[in-house]
């Protein structure tokens, strides 16, 4: 398939499976006349990546997680373990601070909501 049916079915930009291309997650072959061409399992391999992009990983570490996928090479299974726990890691830890964010602002809006109210009835 081409680019712009790979970019309808996944929903990406042809500009984002360029640039995916660029940094050796998704491959194509090229025809006579330079367009590139993907198989239908690339389809697949981009909703992972566009999972793993919105989940806050960089390209370079979907790197290293991707060829897991299709790998029996136990040095690459290894190195894509440490990977994915450590991204889960630093993810708990970013939800963590989120969560202490939203806590810190609920109290902000309470004393905020207590605020107003006396305010409203001393007018």
């Amino acid at each position: 398939m081409r680019i712009g049916e790979l970019a309808r079915k996944t929903g990406v930009s042809a500009r984002s499976l360029r640039y995916y291309e660029q940094q050796g997650l998704v491959q194509s072959t090229r025809s006579a006349g330079g367009q590139r061409h993907y198989l239908a399992t690339e389809v697949e391999r981009v909703e992972l990546i566009r999972l793993l992009f919105d989940a806050g990983l960089h390209s370079k570490v979907i790197a290293r997680l991707l060829p897991c996928v299709h790998s029996d090479d136990e040095g690459v299974i290894e190195d894509a373990f440490t990977t994915m726990v450590s991204e889960r890691d630093r993810l708990t830890a970013d939800i963590t601070r989120l969560a202490d964010a939203r806590d810190a602002l609920d109290v902000l809006i309470e004393a905020n909501t207590q605020y107003r109210q006396g305010a409203g009835n001393s007018r």
